[in-house]
């Protein structure tokens, strides 16, 4: 029996190792939905909102390393996801982003869904194609595949009318080759050499790869030869961390106290990281947050092999077959004092289990987390890359549908967590090991400080608009209606007894921790 269009496309992402779909359809996916019903292989998730499924792909694709298909419904679906496809861009996670588009003949009558998909997708994905015909689908879903893929991997938006959907398709089409990492130049290697011998302080920048095991092994090698110093990007869609790893920290968010820890340096080499500058525009001061005469540069791009680069450069400076951790102790678990953002990153440091995977969308609370949890047991961070906030909850649901044997700890600001929380009744129907750990402030507490960073001189109206205390939010009783079990704690020592029962058992399960 002959296949159609989408049968096709899904048989193809199976064998391009396209293994879960996260997704909110309509009426015009609902060939590709039944399709899912006929091919094995495929597992289909259910978001309630597409800013739900696009963040749990995201999530999905940061730790699998390979990508998810989401499937959204029209060019409004596509809206409603692409806050956290952004995220997934600035992730440079591989993502296959199906988008469900009127039949071909239909889109000429203007029928009240009728939007441009095309200019939708574009900013924010690295490919965007639409489906011409059944018969070239499956072929236009091998792309996608490879779109995402090629580094330093991206969204690959495929729209798919139909029409393209329901006619005969074509079969499982051919996944073409996945293009290799390009090497960083000779000349990036030299220039680096030249700064490390230089005898002036040099900073070894670090993101996409470049701060995963291996990687900061590497700099960490090169740093112990030359004297240079290790710093992560400010925000980095993966960090391996935890006792047995490289310590490192993160260039702080804030504009000064970045210009301050960049200050020293006349040589910024960036191993998989992107220029340092603010993320927002500041009167009276600079975009770039590096010193006017400091040298920055490129080893190696996201594009790069950086693990590659790395290496070559370590062998040209003579750097020793390895570099010795600096001694660091797990914290010691409070029990007593006030519930503070120090307190709970000591908490952090002596519970997070080995293996966990942390999903930090904790904006204000969680900046300082890093120094106590450095010795922690070896974990995994991910961070909001694209700070498009509402991508906490769900990233967290693809972290544990990709990775179902580790435990995921969701590190949440409240009001953050407002923007996608129908992503909680996603982690209850598919029964994943998820601990939210809600930051309850009742403000979107990042704002505040921002009024006084801008400038701004607010009154009472603008004060208003930075609040969510009245009425309150009961975090209880929202997870709880979303299939949630969940405990407010207002103390230090209802918080260590709460995680340390929630980290005990599995499922998904709710702390909200009430902070002043």
């Amino acid at each position: 029996m002959a296949m159609n269009g989408a049968e096709s496309l899904v048989r193809t992402l199976v064998a391009g190792g396209v293994e879960v779909c996260f997704t909110n359809p309509g009426t015009s996916e609902m060939h590709f939905v039944a399709a899912l019903d006929r091919v094995e292989g495929m597992r289909a998730v259910l978001c309630l909102f597409e800013g739900g499924a696009t963040g749990a792909a995201d999530g999905y694709a940061r730790m699998a390393d390979k990508p998810a298909s989401t499937l959204l419904h029209l060019g409004p679906g596509l809206g409603n996801g692409i806050a956290n496809l952004h995220n997934a861009r600035r992730a440079r996670s591989p993502l296959v982003n199906i988008v469900g588009e009127h039949a071909t003949y239909h889109r000429a009558f203007d029928a009240p869904l009728t939007s441009d998909i095309e200019g939708l997708a574009g900013p924010v994905s690295a490919w965007v194609r639409t489906g011409l015909s059944a018969k070239a689908v499956a072929a236009d879903g091998a792309d996608a595949i490879v779109a995402a893929r090629t580094a330093p991997g991206g969204v690959a938006t495929l729209i798919l009318p139909a029409d393209t959907a329901w006619e005969e398709g074509s079969g499982i089409a051919p996944l073409p080759a996945i293009p290799e990492r390009p090497r960083a130049s000779d000349e990036a290697i030299a220039h680096a050499v030249a700064a490390l011998r230089s005898g002036e302080p040099v900073l070894l920048h670090l993101g996409d790869r470049a701060v995963r095991g291996e990687g900061r092994r590497l700099a960490a090698r090169i740093a112990e030869k030359t004297g240079a110093k290790l710093l992560a990007m400010t925000s980095n869609a993966r960090i391996d961390r935890g006792a047995g790893t490289v310590p490192i920290e993160r260039l702080p968010y804030p504009v000064d106290p970045a210009r301050e820890v960049l200050s020293p340096y006349k040589h910024v080499i960036l191993v998989g990281a992107t220029l340092p500058v603010a993320f927002f525009a500041y009167p009276g001061k600079p975009s770039a947050l590096a010193p006017a005469t400091c040298d920055v540069f490129a080893l190696a791009t996201p594009e790069q092999d950086q693990i590659d680069a790395l290496a070559r450069l370590a062998e040209a400076v003579g750097a020793p077959a390895d570099a010795p951790l600096p001694p660091l102790a797990r914290p010691d678990l409070p029990t007593s004092g006030s519930l503070d953002q120090d307190s709970i990153a000591r908490v952090l440091g002596a519970l997070i289990p080995e293996g966990a995977i942390i999903c930090d969308e904790s904006v204000t609370t969680g900046r300082n987390f890093f120094p106590a949890t450095h010795a922690a047991a070896p974990h995994t961070w991910l961070q909001l890359t694209g700070g498009s906030i509402g991508v906490g909850i769900p990233m967290a649901t693809g972290a544990a549908v990709a990775c179902p044997d580790r435990k995921v700890i969701s590190l949440q600001a409240d009001g953050s967590a407002l923007y996608t929380a129908q992503a909680l009744w996603t982690q209850a129907r598919e029964r994943l090991d998820v601990v939210t750990l809600i930051w309850s402030n009742r403000s979107y507490a990042i704002l505040r400080h921002e009024l006084t960073n801008v400038g701004a001189n607010p009154g009472r109206k603008a004060i208003d608009m930075l609040t969510l205390d009245d009425p309150p939010i009961d975090w209880v009783s929202l997870s709880k209606g979303y299939g949630v079990e969940a405990r407010r704690v207002e103390t230090l020592r209802e918080l260590v007894d709460t995680f340390t029962g929630a980290l005990s058992r599995r499922g998904p399960f709710l702390i909200e921790v009430a902070l002043t």
